[in-house]
């Protein structure tokens, strides 16, 4: 790819850039452009860098340290322009757009960002003279958080530094702590996360695997110092009943207390380690360097290979091709990831980050 120059002439004089990063999607998409947050920054160190999210995932950038700006966009038909003026009272030089939508490429436009990059090919982007970048049809398969960094190269950015972030102050870790010793589970604990949902964005067990892999960690993990925290929202409430059955005193659920991802992640933020099938939750975990255990599909579009952890503590379990092709539905509708990755290797890959020292600890 061929970069443009560190700064562009506006009004007559050079100025440094004023780069937009637009993700209004889920999320474990929006995770995947602190990477480019931060490597932007460090090739333009006095750039004017901003996000445009929804208002749902602001609280991924929140605190970043490399952000000036963390704008969101609603994505209602009567706040269109509103976020265009918003946009443009900003005098963005760069706009570079991870989710392709008409939406985003036409407030671009509006805006007067004149450096226009999205990914793909459409014909609102070339209406709207934005250059496209193409993935190449996923061949050769890489990471998602590769392919954002594609439009980040395209200014000069020159790495392979992937690994996402996201950034909890002091005072939230202990807003964290606290919470949890009201709850029963003290520093010197160590804090075993599961979270079992994925909210229709991945194949995933069935609640019931779930409920026989707290059985099993429970049995497998004996250590009184050893606690389960159950995150996820859509934990029925008798699954969570016969969890905490189990061991009342080891078995936490929190999921009744998340009212926002900021909460959640400042929550996440405590944990030693993290059980969690490809989703959301498992790329907050990533890029708040919680060694997670991921649990994916082998189908392309959610493999590790694609959606994969990236920190280097974690630990991405993976339905083998074999299982795939032998026992799944040649249209991938039906999924068998249940008998493909079992109670047992999940429990054998918990016990094996729990015997490593560089468990993160809360501080």
């Amino acid at each position: 790819m061929v970069a443009m120059d560190s700064n562009q002439p506006l009004n007559g004089r050079v100025t440094p850039r004023r780069i937009l990063i637009i993700r209004t999607d889920r999320i474990g998409d929006v995770v995947m452009i602190t990477p480019m947050i931060r490597e932007l920054r460090q090739r333009f160190p006095d750039a004017y860098l901003a996000t445009l999210t929804r208002p749902a995932t602001r609280d991924i950038v929140l605190r970043n340290p490399h952000l000036d700006a963390a704008l969101t966009d609603d994505l209602e038909k009567e706040t269109f322009w509103k976020t265009v003026k918003e946009l443009r009272s900003h005098h963005f030089t760069e706009g570079l757009l991870l989710l392709p939508t008409e939406r985003a490429i036409y407030q671009m436009f509006f805006a007067g960002i004149r450096n226009r990059i999205s990914v793909g090919h459409r014909l609102y982007s070339i209406l709207t003279f934005t250059r496209g970048i193409s993935r190449n049809n996923y061949t050769p398969l890489r990471h998602e958080a590769d392919y954002c960094m594609d439009l980040a190269r395209t200014l000069g950015v020159e790495t392979e530094n992937l690994v996402p972030e996201i950034f909890v102050t002091a005072d939230e870790r202990r807003e964290a702590a606290n919470y949890l010793l009201s709850r029963g589970v003290s520093d010197s604990d160590t804090r075993l996360y599961v979270h079992t949902g994925t909210r229709g964005s991945a194949p995933n067990w069935p609640e019931e695997q779930y409920e026989t892999l707290v059985s099993h960690l429970l049995a497998g993990i004996p250590d009184p110092h050893v606690k389960i925290v159950l995150t996820a929202r859509e934990m029925s409430a008798e699954f969570i009943r016969r969890c905490i059955a189990r061991d009342p005193a080891r078995v936490i659920d929190i999921s009744r207390d998340i009212h926002d991802l900021r909460k959640f992640i400042i929550l996440l933020s405590a944990a030693n380690i993290l059980i969690s099938p490809s989703t959301g939750p498992a790329h907050l975990g990533d890029a708040l360097d919680i060694p997670c255990l991921a649990i994916h599909c082998h189908r392309p579009m959610n493999c590790a290979t694609y959606w994969g952890i990236l920190n280097h503590r974690s630990v991405n379990l993976e339905v083998s091709d074999e299982h795939c092709r032998t026992h799944c539905s040649a249209d991938q509708q039906h999924c068998t990831i249940g008998s493909g990755i079992t109670v047992e290797d999940v429990v054998a890959q918990a016990r094996m980050l729990l015997s490593k020292k560089d468990i993160p600890v809360l501080n």
